[in-house]
């Protein structure tokens, strides 16, 4: 390896496995198989034993970016075996009283500020909602299905043309990813 080129060193953990083929990382944990891609004429992935070599081809800002951003995703798959992330929600009225309920992939959000039709939030698949009274828990074992959920919980309340101020109603994020080792 020239010097000055980027490496990042990935170990797998016990009962872990990964596979590199082409522009994509297989890797299987004992809870299932993820796989994440990656650009293969910025960086390159080599599998050595229990352990993942990242290396870029160039030396750079975005061969840097690439790197790391590719490394975080698969770190958080290999974090997602071993627990969920988990995101907190909040329902904040003043005078409608929301109701919500989960319909498949879907999540159905009843009376937001006396308005007579539904709003509806879309489930990520992988991703789990669970409601009780004023809180809503997402969770997931992917990082991405779990986040993206919640932000659209939390974009299908968004108040638009009224006074934040004044409408302060909506579902908010208040905790965002804590790991959880139980289901």
């Amino acid at each position: 390896m020239a010097a000055g080129i980027l490496q990042r060193e990935i170990a797998l953990p016990e009962g872990f496995s990964a596979a590199v083929g082409g522009c994509t990382v297989a890797i299987k944990g004992p809870k299932g198989e993820a796989v994440e891609r990656f650009n293969e004429r910025i960086i390159s992935v080599r599998h050595d034993g229990n352990r993942l070599l990242l290396e870029g081809k160039k030396h750079g800002k975005k061969t840097n970016a690439v790197l790391t951003t590719t490394a975080t995703h698969i770190e958080n798959a290999i974090a997602g075996f071993s627990g969920d992330f988990v995101y907190n929600l909040s329902i904040v009225y003043s005078h409608f009283p929301i109701n919500t309920s989960v319909k498949g992939d879907i999540v159905e959000i009843k009376n937001f500020i006396g308005e007579k039709n539904p709003r509806i939030a879309r489930i990520i698949k992988g991703a789990a909602v669970e409601i009780k009274g004023k809180e809503i828990v997402v969770r997931s074992g992917n990082k991405y299905a779990a986040g993206q959920t919640a932000a659209n919980l939390e974009q299908a309340t968004r108040v638009r043309k009224k006074d934040r101020r004044v409408f302060q109603d909506g579902i908010f994020i208040v905790e965002k990813p804590t790991r959880v080792t139980k289901k």
